[in-house]
Parts: C-alpha cells; structure tokens; sequence
C-alpha cells in the first residue's frame, strides 16, 4: 500500500514538473497534533500526538504553489471522564494545498486532504480493542492554514484538519469525524 500511494503522489506531482517546468522544493516536516473526534463521542476530549514526513513545494506563479505531502499522522481522542481511556486513529495522511503567499514568507493554505487508516483502536485500563472493523479506511476532509518560511529553508505551520465520518458501523447512524489543530517545523532541502 506504500509503493501506491509514493506513486500516487509522485503522479499528482509529475504534471506540474513537466508542463509548467515551474521550481520545486522538498522537504520534511513534524509536529504537534491537538486531535479530537466530534461531534460526541461520550466525552470526547483532545489527544495530544503527532505527525511527521515529507513535504513538496511546487511553484506555479511568484506568490501561488502546490504542496502535496506524504505524512504519518496519529488522531484520536481521550475520553474527559475516564483518564485510562484513549481512541487511537493512525493515518497515513495526503494533504494536496494551494498556497497563497500574502508576502514573501507568509502564506495562506487551503486543500483536500486523505488519509489511509493504519490502526483503529481503544485503550482501556491496559487492555486494547481493535475499531478497525468499525471504522472506515479513508478518510477524507478539508485542511485549511497558515505557514511561514523563511529564506534557509526552516519553515512553520498551524493547520486544522476537518474529516469525514469514520464511523462505519451500518447499525449505528451516528456521525464522528476527525478534528485536528496541528503545529508543525520544516525544513526545505533545496
């Protein structure tokens, strides 16, 4: 499932090189992830985590880019009265933004973003139950946020992530999505 979506971002990326001949960065990238999962799941409160990968930057004009990446992203969220209690939703995540630069290192993101389950489940007073049957293996949204980069390369970003309903239990008619605020460092190598 890996070597399809490398080529799956790798084909995103490869009509922008070729077309446009427009300048591309790559980077990586990791960071905080303050996740929950609404709208109510008993007491659904955050869960502090991560994510981390690679980043690409495509240029199409001086202040407007693209930028795929390919993250590792652990969501979820803690249940408020029962401390014990953590839902863990991993992710391979594809984030696909446009970029608008609002001056020469401040920019404004928008994009779809998916993600690729990789484990479902609860923690409870040490003992763990498997949701992967329960929960949906995509899940697609909407991430919308700010970044700042600077002329070495170091960069910035806060971005909040808006999912689908993960819910996949046909008897159940509630709808649960995944909210994330993430806070992230980079670094573009070139």
């Amino acid at each position: 499932m890996m070597k399809k979506l490398v080529l799956f971002v790798f084909a995103l990326a490869l009509p922008f090189t070729t077309t446009l001949g427009q300048d591309i960065q790559f980077g990586a990238k990791a960071g905080l992830n303050l996740a929950t999962i609404q709208p109510d799941l008993t007491d659904a409160a955050t869960r502090t985590t991560f994510h981390l990968g690679g980043v690409a930057e495509i240029s199409i004009l001086e202040q407007f880019s693209i930028q795929p990446e390919l993250l590792y992203s652990a969501q979820g969220a803690t249940d408020e009265s029962d401390d014990d209690e953590v839902v863990k939703l991993d992710y391979i995540s594809l984030p696909i933004l446009a970029k608008y630069y609002v001056t020469d290192h401040l920019s404004l993101e928008a994009g779809p973003q998916i993600g690729f389950l990789l484990n479902a489940e609860v923690e409870d007073d040490g003992e763990t139950i498997d949701l992967k049957d329960n929960t949906k293996s995509m899940d697609i949204g909407f991430a919308l946020g700010v970044g700042y980069k600077m002329e070495s390369g170091l960069n910035f970003g806060a971005r909040y992530f808006l999912g689908s309903d993960v819910n996949d239990i046909e008897e159940d008619s509630d709808k649960v999505s995944n909210r994330v605020f993430q806070l992230s460092i980079g670094y573009f190598f070139n």
